[in-house]
Order: structure tokens, then sequence, then C-alpha cells
């Protein structure tokens, strides 16, 4: 693991795009004062999105013509089929700044090809890093250097744990677990949900049911040096109501063999996008 969240940085941050990934991020960096607003520059086409944006305190931009000449980091929050088109505009910035992208499977050589000699990290932060609660992996650049590594993961950390891999096929499987993962736990969530609603619990109650054990349950897996076939066997009795339960889910390695698909099917995906798309 790289990086902890300190004292604001006096950096001068562009944040190019502010959708759902990018408000996240740029709501936990505010909120732990990792950055002091009056440095940021949101570049965002959408209304909606700069002005929830400017209401954080940063300074906003619906194009980037109006930025200013001189930025210390570059951030892409972009889609990747956005970033062949959008990030060429910042190459102005290239003797400075250090780049970093979010984009799913946009390689550093995809970026170097629209950004010249410059600077690039890759970096795939989840949706939870809005509350402190997310992790990041980061994969640097050849030209990177450790303080500019060391700047980029001590931003990251202010949503969560960042761990730095060493090629970039690690950041499309990491893609498929941690970036893509919070979805898999969200539709576990509502199968659930729907599961105890057909029990017969009241639908608010069944919600919070399900948002608590899911919580706990990570928590608790956080907090202990337990592995996680360890903390099952501790809430299995023998001839349970646990053990008849999970005689179904592991029937067959059935939802093995799905969770090895779903996420295959998301590390394909990463593989598979480019710039060019």
């Amino acid at each position: 693991m790289v990086g902890t969240a300190t004292t604001a940085m006096d950096d001068r941050l562009i944040l190019v795009g502010c959708g759902n990934m990018g408000y996240a991020l740029l709501s936990s960096w505010l909120a732990s004062k990792a950055v002091d607003p009056k440095n940021v520059h949101v570049v965002e086409p959408v209304v909606d999105l700069r002005e929830r944006a400017e209401r954080l305190g940063t300074k906003v931009h619906e194009t980037p013509e109006s930025l200013p000449d001189q930025a210390d980091l570059v951030i892409f929050a972009l889609k990747p089929h956005a970033i062949a088109a959008e990030a060429p505009v910042y190459r102005r910035f290239s003797r400075q700044a250090v780049f970093v992208s979010i984009a799913a499977g946009v390689t550093i050589r995809d970026l170097a090809a629209v950004l010249g000699r410059a600077r690039v990290i890759r970096a795939m932060p989840n949706t939870p890093a809005a509350i402190g609660k997310g992790s990041t992996i980061v994969v640097p650049g050849d030209s990177v250097q450790d303080r500019d590594l060391n700047t980029v993961a001590s931003l990251f950390a202010a949503g969560g744990p960042v761990h730095k891999v060493g090629s970039e096929p690690l950041l499309d499987a990491a893609t498929a677990i941690s970036g893509s993962g919070p979805a898999y736990i969200f539709y576990f969530m509502e199968c659930l949900t729907t599961a105890a609603h057909q029990l017969g619990l009241p639908k608010e109650l069944a919600a919070k049911l399900v948002k608590e054990t899911v919580y706990g349950a990570g928590a608790l897996a956080l907090q202990t040096d337990d592995e996680p076939v360890q903390l099952r066997r501790q809430v299995t009795s023998a001839k349970g109501t646990t053990e008849a339960a999970l005689s179904v889910l592991t029937a067959e390695d059935e939802l093995l063999s799905l969770i090895c698909r779903t996420t295959k099917a998301a590390f394909d995906r990463s593989k598979s996008l480019s710039a060019n798309e």
C-alpha cells in the first residue's frame, strides 16, 4: 500500500470530468482537506454536474479554454471513448503536470499518444471513495518519479487505501474486482432485499437489515486477521439455518463459477477498451 492522506497540498489541480466517479473523488479530497478548493479547477460541460462541483467551492469551467496556464496535476475522470477527443488539449500542461487517468482500459501507451512525453499514472478508484471507504489501484508510467507517485497516492488516499501494481494487466484485473465490485455487491443487496420481502419482511425493514448485514460483515472482515473461509465457518453451525442456505449457494460450485465468469467479463472488457474505440 502506498500513500496516506495528509494536510492540504498546494498543488494546482485540474479535474477533467465530474460525473459520478469524478464527483466521488472530488468529494473525498475536499472533505478530508487533501486539497484546497481554491486550487481546484473542474472542467465539466454538463451544467448540472458543473454546478454541483461549484457548490463545493471549486472553480468550474465549461470548456478547457478558460483554464489557467499552469497546473501540477491533471486528472482525467472521463469515459474511455472520450480520452482521444478530450485529452490532447491538455498537452500544454505536460512540461510541469503529472497526468492521472481513471479511464478503464485506456493504456499508458494510449495516453502517451495524445499527451506526448508526459508523466502518466493510471488509477482505478471505486465509488466508496466518496466517503473515504474506497480503494484505489495505481500503476505509474516509466517516466513517473517516486515523488510524483507519492503525491498522487496521497491525494487518492483521501478516499481509502491506495495500492501500487507493477503492470497494467494487473490494473485490468483490479478493475474487475474493486472497480466494478461495488456494483456486484449492490446487486446482491437488491436480490437479498427482494428475497427478504418474499419471506414476509416489510420492504423498509428488509432493506435496512440487508444494508446493516453487508456493512457489518465487511467491517468484521477488515478488522480481523481471519480469512473469509474462517469467518464463514464461524457463523455456520452444523445442521443449522446457515448451513442449509450455504448448501444451496455452494452446490456444484455454481456461485463460484458465476462470480468467476462475472469478473472475467469485466476483465476482458477492460482489456478491450481503448481511447480510439
